[in-house]
């Protein structure tokens, strides 16, 4: 069985799209068993609606729930070992529950998730990595929040982590890794990048198919498995990947209503839409994982509905399921066995308080 620590109070719709999504996902997985956190008052009523959930989940009653707009420091002095939030992190750290899953304020939730569980003993910073869709399928996108100014070695640990996600996601034993940046040419970039670039050639590492540099049209092709950029540059890219896809589903709504031909025209190609409507769902991707910790954390996107989070739920069950920790545990071993001095001379990134 493999236990999932849920906090129900997270997100813009709380338990009333939490609730739902983990009956969904019981019924998809019947060796998954749920730990419920959040107020009595406002999970028992959904809970009522779904009787089958109660044989599979245990409800844990917490007085204090951590408010979207709330600032790490506030969410960590107001909610530290008594918030939903909280206990549903620290479940992972005592072995309640092998993954986290939440809705909540990005920021309380990464720092929370740090202060409970620690980062891993080589890593400086913990990455945010979004699953990412492509024409090839979906890629591995980090850090899309979690730290800015990341350091070349910052930058080859989060190829690290998100080469393990990627075998333990996908399924591929040997992920293709690419670099951001502003050109494929060796010779262009920030210093940082092309240190990394250079670090990633050497090692070689069997885990990991470096290809190089990749732009930022190389992300929707699906050119590398994994995409590793700073945080600031791939929570810009994220948002900007969302919000355009907003805009194309707007435009087609607004033409194939236009006129009655457009109407006729839509039913014939309905099939079609639909397909593309799919492919175009952001929900069909939710969940970042916070990679890094001593445990696996998820955050659900605030405004996701029960598909949506039934989603993040799943990628936390694969994540559990493929040994994520294990595989990245054994990579960076591997890596520093290779290269003792990468240690040395690290600067440490400026975290961001990550917004939804």
């Amino acid at each position: 069985m493999i236990r999932i620590s849920i906090d129900a109070m997270g997100g813009d719709h709380g338990p009333g799209v939490v609730i739902p999504a983990l009956m969904t996902v019981a019924i998809r997985r019947p060796d998954i068993r749920f730990v419920i956190y959040g107020r009595e008052d406002a999970v028992r009523p959904e809970l009522a609606k779904f009787p089958k959930l109660a044989e599979v989940s245990e409800f844990i009653h917490c007085e204090v729930a951590v408010r979207m707009d709330d600032k790490p420091s506030q969410a960590l002095r107001h909610g530290r070992w008594k918030s939903s939030m909280w206990k549903a992190v620290e479940a992972v750290k005592n072995g309640a529950a092998q993954a986290c899953i939440s809705a909540g304020n990005t920021g309380a939730l990464m720092a929370m998730s740090k202060f409970c569980l620690r980062t891993m003993a080589t890593i400086d910073r913990p990455a945010i990595a979004a699953l990412w869709p492509t024409t090839r399928g979906e890629s591995v996108v980090l850090d899309v929040g979690a730290t800015i100014g990341a350091d070349s070695h910052q930058l080859v640990d989060f190829a690290i982590l998100g080469t393990g996600m990627a075998r333990s996601v996908f399924g591929i034993e040997r992920p293709s890794v690419g670099l951001l940046n502003v050109g494929v040419e060796e010779i262009k970039g920030q210093e940082e990048v092309k240190d990394a670039g250079r670090m990633l050639r050497e090692a070689n590492m069997a885990s990991m198919n470096y290809r190089g540099f990749v732009e930022g049209d190389d992300i929707g092709k699906g050119t590398v498995d994994v995409v590793v950029t700073e945080g600031f540059a791939g929570n810009i890219a994220l948002k900007t990947a969302e919000g355009t896809a907003k805009q194309i589903a707007g435009y087609l709504r607004a033409a194939m209503s236009r006129t009655l031909m457009a109407r006729i025209g839509y039913v014939f190609a309905k099939g079609a839409f639909d397909r593309l409507r799919e492919k175009m769902d952001v929900g069909r991707s939710n969940g970042g994982v916070f990679l890094g910790l001593n445990g696996i954390v998820v955050k659900s996107h605030g405004g996701a509905d029960s598909d949506g989070f039934a989603a993040a739920i799943e990628l936390g069950y694969d994540m559990v399921r493929n040994n994520l920790l294990d595989r990245i545990e054994a990579d960076l071993d591997l890596f520093h066995a290779r290269n003792p001095n990468a240690q040395a001379n690290r600067k440490s990134g400026v975290a961001v308080d990550a917004e939804e």
